[in-house]
């Protein structure tokens, strides 16, 4: 359990002016997101500020939700001034570091903190990973390593733990400055130096500085002393004179030497020199950056005093990292939420929080695996949980193991309790899932992911995974660019551009964006049978009667007189009819009002007060592209004039809008009222410089059917049209032309990655399958394979195809299943 902190002491220990009606009190959790489900008397909320957002706005909805302090850098509202415990301090992100670098004062056993380009995760997982039997470890949840992320981490740090391993990353000079005295690392690691988050840094030496900031105080440095601009940063910082330095190395003398790597069943067997002695480990991966962490890991356990028959003996049981929770479509119209890799009550506070932001209406069901090696009274652990799932609004518990089944009585009469994964199985039909949302989460050892394979609906191999977090990172990105007020509609028409509407919605929900945009209202319809309260504009005509939208509140777009006239006469005879969007055509020559013929329109307008305008709007037709800017600006004063003129005539003003994702981010005069990013959200900025500046949101994924060996002059494919001429090996995949590849992509014009390397296609493009050349690939059926995603952009295959973004997203096909990934 997080240490207690009396409010009077946070007080003094962030220098803040504190205002106390409701008395002092213990401080064991902080809040800082106002979504979160589970909210406590015994929680401070930190009232942040950003670009896009305000803290302060949500007090009134904190106190009624049962929240006593709070950390502003304003007073609170005079209705609140006797409701609530306040510090006033200048500035709250700073109040927060300042807090958790206090916080962390209280402990002094020994912290690891890791830094690096990337394995920053995956390290400090399999540290814990390696070290749990032995240490209770507090550790980052997930990827928690920025500016905020840290700060919460080491508030979970108490004296019941024997070691803290907490990661940090940067993407400007510096922010780790403010995170040393945070996390104050006894301990340091650095992972690797890339071009991750490089662009503020002017080489790879300078950022390798910024990062070293870290360890200034450390007492021992981990580090690959391959890397050569981070081996001379270490030396131009004199880390190498006042503290212990720990290297690997594949190339020279240093603490761990790599001396080969060999391949093997399995893995690769690494053989390491480590003083006078050679010994060999069993890495159960094979690729590159897995030995590198690996080696990392191996170099600070000989480090810490095991000894190398330790490690041999614990190296081979490593596993996969997951790196993000994965939304599934279940059995019986339910929600699977797979997070069967992990437990502890950090990681299951942001589990529980990602099922109540996609229940809606869902019974919440949770499946929870026992909790091992926590360091705390199983009593008292288990009470906590209790308390976690009580806050957030659990219906059903699932227990599987021993130790949670002991402590039954403290989760109510709705749980139910079973010795192994198997046995729940058997205990529970899917049929008393229908419709729920269910959360899996348990340690790896406990086997729940045969439970999600079991749980989940079974559809086509071929997988279009969606990650959550990156079209949050994109959405924040577009707001970042816009001015204090600016509304965000998300469009999320055309399935949500391929990648599944409903999860978009709810997320978009979530992170309180204004309406959701669809092209047509059947999808509107659909959106609101699952659960979407937000205001939907359904942008394109069809033969849909008012009183269908009207009766699933649908908010429809008229641009014709035929369109005004009825959405006249619904509105005459039904006072509470949802407001209209009024298009005009500014040079798309798509739909809309032509501009220079609004008199009729006026005069329609004019005799019907009582219709409910909500915005006037157009679409821009190239504002991604330098050589029609003067077109774009054209149509901009077009609108605006039209606009005005209509505005004449309106109750109120109506909203305005114009700018999509190019508009955002090239043209801030057209940011106007209301925004429409779409294909932005995904991923695809309008040039190759915001390109990089988003994260890729879909990778597209398959896996190997069969590998067979093709001999000279025999032929792959339909027709014949691949002659073989030397020996090849081909591996057949699962997918095709009926999921969304083009018969284009076939004779070598497209390829995947296949273990990261390229795999052109051969032969012709088939309805349900595809061929590949692998004959220089080592792979075996089963294994993965990348059609689009980390390593091949979109926009590449998307060129192969020879077509855009937006066509190669939303021709996958239904029945390629959507997974939806946070991480």
């Amino acid at each position: 359990m997080n240490e207690p902190h009396p409010l009077s002491r946070i007080a003094e220990a962030v220098g803040g002016a504190l205002h106390m009606p409701l008395g002092d009190g213990p401080v064991v959790d902080l809040l800082l997101d106002t979504r979160r489900s589970q909210v406590q008397p015994d929680t401070l909320f930190v009232a942040l500020r950003g670009e896009r957002h305000d803290g302060h706005r949500f007090l009134h909805e904190l106190v009624a939700r049962g929240v006593r302090n709070a950390l502003v850098s304003e007073p609170p509202p005079p209705a609140l001034h006797d409701r609530l415990n306040t510090i006033v301090v200048p500035d709250t992100l700073d109040a927060l570091q300042r807090l958790a670098a206090w916080h962390r004062g209280h402990f002094h056993g020994p912290v690891v903190g890791i830094t690096g380009s990337n394995g920053k995760t995956v390290v400090k997982e399999w540290l814990a990973q390696l070290l749990g039997r032995e240490e209770h470890i507090a550790r980052s949840p997930g990827s928690w390593n920025s500016q905020v992320g840290v700060p919460l981490s080491v508030w979970g740090l108490h004296r019941g733990h024997t070691m803290g391993i907490f990661e940090a990353g940067i993407s400007r000079p510096g922010e780790m400055a403010r995170l040393r005295p945070i996390i104050r690392p006894t301990i340091g690691v650095f992972t690797s130096l890339g071009p991750a988050h490089g662009e503020n840094f002017p080489d790879e030496g300078t950022k390798a500085r910024e990062k070293l900031e870290l360890f200034r105080d450390a007492q021992v440095l981990v580090y690959p002393g391959d890397i050569a601009p981070l081996h001379a940063a270490v030396k131009s910082l004199g880390l190498d004179r006042h503290l212990l330095t720990r290297t690997w190395s594949r190339e020279g003398s240093a603490f761990v030497h790599l001396l080969r790597e060999e391949r093997v069943e399995g893995g690769l067997r690494l053989t390491i020199g480590h003083g006078a002695d050679d010994f060999a480990v069993q890495l159960p991966f094979d690729d590159h950056a897995s030995v590198a962490n690996a080696m990392t890991c191996i170099t600070l356990l000989l480090h810490l005093g095991r000894t190398p028959a330790w490690v041999q003996e614990r190296l081979p049981q490593l596993h996969a990292v997951a790196m993000r929770l994965e939304l599934l479509d279940g059995v019986n119209g339910s929600l699977l939420i797979n997070d069967a890799y992990s437990n502890d009550t950090a990681s299951l506070a942001i589990a529980l929080d990602h099922l109540a932001a996609h229940a809606t209406d869902r019974e919440r069901v949770v499946v929870l695996g026992d909790i091992h090696d926590s360091g705390e009274a199983q009593d008292v652990l288990y009470g906590r949980v209790a308390g976690l799932l009580r806050r957030a609004g659990v219906e059903r518990l699932l227990g599987v193991g021993p130790r949670i089944a002991a402590h039954a009585a403290l989760f109510g009469g709705r749980a139910r309790f079973f010795p192994g994964a198997e046995d729940l199985l058997r205990g529970v039909a899917p049929e008393e899932l229908r419709d729920a949302a269910v959360l899996v989460k348990g340690a790896r050892s406990l086997g729940l992911e045969r439970v999600v394979e079991r749980w989940q609906r079974q559809v086509h191999g071929t997988v279009l995974e969606i990650d959550l977090d990156a079209v949050r990172h994109n959405l924040n990105h577009f707001r970042g660019l816009l001015r204090p007020g600016t509304g965000v509609l998300a469009m999320v028409k055309a399935f949500g551009y391929g990648s599944g509407a409903t999860e978009l919605a709810r997320l978009f929900a979530y992170e309180r964006v204004d309406m959701l945009g669809v092209a047509y209202a059947d999808e509107g319809i659909a959106l609101r049978q699952d659960g979407i309260t937000l205001p939907i504009l359904v942008m394109n005509p069809e033969p849909v009667p008012q009183e269908v939208l009207h009766r699933f509140r649908l908010e429809a777009v008229v641009y014709d007189l035929r369109s005004l006239e009825a959405a006249i006469d619904h509105a005459r005879s039904h006072a509470d009819a949802p407001p209209v969007h009024l298009k005009i055509d500014t040079g798309m020559h798509r739909l809309g009002f032509d501009p220079g013929h609004l008199d009729t329109v006026i005069t329609a307008l004019r005799r019907a007060p009582f219709l409910r305008v909500a915005t006037v709007f157009s679409h821009l037709a190239a504002s991604e592209d330098p050589a029609h800017d003067a077109f774009t600006r054209e149509q901009l004063a077009r609108f605006n004039a039209a606009a005005d003129r209509l505005e004449a005539v309106l109750a109120g003003r109506p909203t305005r809008h114009i700018a999509n994702s190019a508009g955002i981010s090239r043209f801030p005069e057209a940011h106007l009222d209301l925004v429409r990013p779409g294909i932005g959200l995904h991923g695809v900025g309008h040039d190759a410089a915001e390109t990089a500046l988003l994260r890729p949101a879909a990778r597209l994924r398959t896996t190997i059917a069969q590998v067979k060996a093709v001999p000279p002059g025999d032929s792959v494919g339909y027709g014949r049209r691949h002659r073989v001429q030397a020996a090849q090996r081909i591996a057949v995949l699962p997918i095709g032309y009926a999921d969304g590849l083009f018969r284009s992509l076939g004779h070598g014009v497209g390829h995947v990655l296949v273990h990261g390397r390229r795999a052109p296609f051969t032969g012709s493009i088939c309805m349900d399958m595809c061929m590949v050349d692998v004959t220089d690939i080592p792979c075996a059926p089963g294994d993965a394979v990348t059609v689009f995603g980390p390593g091949r952009p979109l926009e590449d295959h998307a060129r192969d195809m020879g077509t855009i973004p937006y066509e190669a997203l939303t021709a996958i096909s239904q029945r390629v299943k959507r997974v939806f990934v946070h991480g």
